[in-house]
This record gives C-alpha cells, sequence and structure tokens, in this order.
C-alpha cells in the first residue's frame, strides 16, 4: 500500500477506532457500577468521566470535544473543546457523555448508558450555546411524512398510515417533565400510547428509529447534546430525525444567534452530524431496552454495549466479561 492511500485511510475514522472506543464506554459503566442507587447523580458521574477520559488517552485519534457533558447541571465534564486521544491518527470531533441518564442512575432505574459518538472533524453542530431542542425522531418511513412543524396528532396519523399501523398501536417516547404535559395529552388525544421517559432521551431516539423496538416515535424537548449524540446513531441506522433549538429565555436565544445558531431552522440528522462517516457506541450502565446493564457474573462484570457505523451501515453487539479483580 502507498504512502499516499495509508495518509487517506488515517483522516477518517474507522471501525478499530469505534472498537477502541468501546472501551472507554465500558469503563465509564464499570466505574459507575458502585453508585447505582446510592441517589448521588454527581458522584456516578465523575466517576464515569475519570474513567471515560482515562480510557480515551490511549485512543489512536485526535479527538476534539464538540460536545462535552455535564454543563446544565455543574456535573463533573469532559469540557467542550478538550482534546482527547492521544494525538495520532484520525481527526475527530467527538460527543462525549459519560452517563446518559445521571439520575437513572442515582435511582436505580433502567436505560442508564455511557455514551460517545465520533464524526470526521468539522461535521458536528457545536449547538452547546443553546442546552435544549425539540425533536422528532422515527424510523426511515418519518421521511417525507412527518414535519416537526405540524401538530403531533397530524405527525402520529401520517406516520401510522405510512407504515400501516392504526394509530392506536403507535408508542410515542416522551421525557417525563411538566413541559410536555400538553404533548402528552395531545399525544393521548390522537389515540396514541406514550412510553413516558424519566432520563436518558438518547436510547428513546434510538429504540425509536429500530424496527424491532416497540417505541414507534421519540417526540420532545431534550438536552442538545442528547440531540447531537442522537443524531450519530440515527445517521448509522438510516432512521428520520429532525430538530428546532429551544432557547429558554431571550439571553440564550441571541447567545444561540451569535454562536451561528439558527433559531428558526428545521435540522436534521445531517444537519447535525454532516458526512457519512459517524461512529456511535454506547455500552449499559444499568438495564434497558437497548443494551443491558454492567452486571456481577461470579468473578466476572459482564457488559453489553452496541456499535453504530454509517460508512458500513453495520449494527454491532459486543458482549464482554471483565475481570472483577482488574476494577479494583
Amino acid at each position: 500500500m502507498s504512502t499516499t492511500e495509508t495518509a487517506s485511510l488515517d483522516q477518517h475514522p474507522d471501525r478499530n477506532l469505534a472498537l477502541e472506543l468501546v472501551r472507554a464506554t465500558e469503563a465509564a459503566s464499570i466505574r459507575a457500577v458502585p453508585w447505582i442507587g446510592r441517589g448521588e447523580k454527581n458522584s456516578a458521574d465523575k466517576a464515569a468521566v475519570d474513567a471515560m477520559r482515562a480510557f480515551l488517552a490511549t485512543v489512536n485519534f485526535d479527538g476534539l470535544i464538540v460536545i462535552g457533558e455535564g454543563e446544565k447541571d455543574e456535573a463533573p465534564m469532559l469540557f467542550n473543546g478538550e482534546h482527547v486521544g492521544n494525538g495520532r491518527g484520525p481527526a475527530c470531533d467527538i460527543a462525549v457523555d459519560p452517563i446518559d441518564g445521571t439520575s437513572l442512575t442515582a435511582a436505580g432505574r433502567q436505560n442508564a448508558l455511557s455514551v460517545i459518538a465520533v464524526s470526521d472533524r468539522g461535521t458536528m453542530l457545536d449547538a452547546s450555546s443553546v442546552f435544549y431542542m425539540d425533536k422528532i425522531v422515527t424510523n426511515a418511513a418519518g421521511a417525507g411524512v412527518i414535519d416537526i412543524e405540524r401538530p403531533i396528532g397530524d405527525n402520529i396519523r401520517a406516520f401510522a398510515k405510512a407504515i400501516g399501523k392504526d394509530v392506536g398501536e403507535l408508542r410515542v417516547a416522551v421525557l417525563d417533565r411538566p413541559r410536555h404535559e400538553g404533548l402528552i395529552a395531545d399525544i393521548r388525544a390522537a389515540g396514541a400510547g406514550t412510553r413516558l421517559m424519566l432520563d436518558g432521551d438518547v436510547a428513546g431516539g434510538i429504540n425509536a428509529a429500530r424496527y424491532e423496538s416497540r417505541i414507534d416515535m421519540c417526540v420532545g424537548i431534550g438536552g442538545s447534546p442528547e440531540g447531537i449524540t442522537t443524531a450519530a446513531a440515527i445517521k448509522a441506522l438510516g432512521g428520520f430525525m429532525q430538530t428546532r433549538l429551544a432557547p429558554r429565555n431571550d439571553e440564550e436565544r441571541e447567545k444561540g444567534i451569535a454562536a451561528g445558531l439558527d433559531m428558526d431552522r428545521t435540522y436534521e440528522a445531517d444537519d447535525l452530524v454532516a458526512g457519512n462517516n459517524t461512529i456511535f457506541v454506547a455500552t449499559g450502565v444499568t438495564d434497558g431496552g437497548l443494551v443491558a446493564g454492567v452486571s456481577r457474573r461470579g468473578p466476572t462484570l459482564r457488559t453489553e454495549s452496541i456499535v453504530l457505523r454509517s460508512h458500513s451501515g453495520t449494527i454491532r453487539r459486543i458482549v464482554a466479561d471483565h475481570l472483577a479483580s482488574k476494577w479494583h
């Protein structure tokens, strides 16, 4: 192979990087385990952050964190603009959430994940100046059928027709928040059922794009970092996603505009993460519909992870057993 060909291969995230990143999400999940159900979400988050940062430092890439975690709740964080990796290999944008669902972890509830998303450098939208975005996610059948600017009832009816289901069979995931009281009422008034999520809307969005999932649609206002991360997964799954930024006040709106964001634009998955070379990895912290959580099996700790690559259109599940003695 020529030097030029080798350099070309080194410029983009590849399958080897995907498998290396799994080590970081596995480590974060394992380190969070002692804090499950302890009611201390920041302690769980710090343990996961420290483990993820340590493992990312060994990975062959030059990762620039575009979407960090922790800014909303002043938790410990891998901060926006931080470089991770050993500096060799592909230059990448990275979104991290050492625990998507810190409250779930603290309470011992399901669906907490450790998550990393990666794309080519310069392809990931920096939406960090606006903390929240409104979103709607489905499988590929939503393209050309759903419009986030239409009433949710219209979208539900149109999507049900597109996938050949009765409206009453549709299940719509939405975060259980006071801000969604009207949305939840409208979903039910349309005749669909809800699946209320306590936290962790990345898993909700991914499940909406998976054909084997019982969730047909994921809607509502969630974190912008989680929205960008979800977009990387949706591109690998071939799903459909639309979002709109949801500033909390005029000051945040102006801050977003100053950062180059369009408050009136409908952003689709390709706008949030451009190109066709995204990698999404997630490891379960607690059990959930996407992956199983960390479990003790004699002298080992078992983790389950999912790896999604848009370039190859593959979904891989990785089950690993780790000697618990190595994690003391």
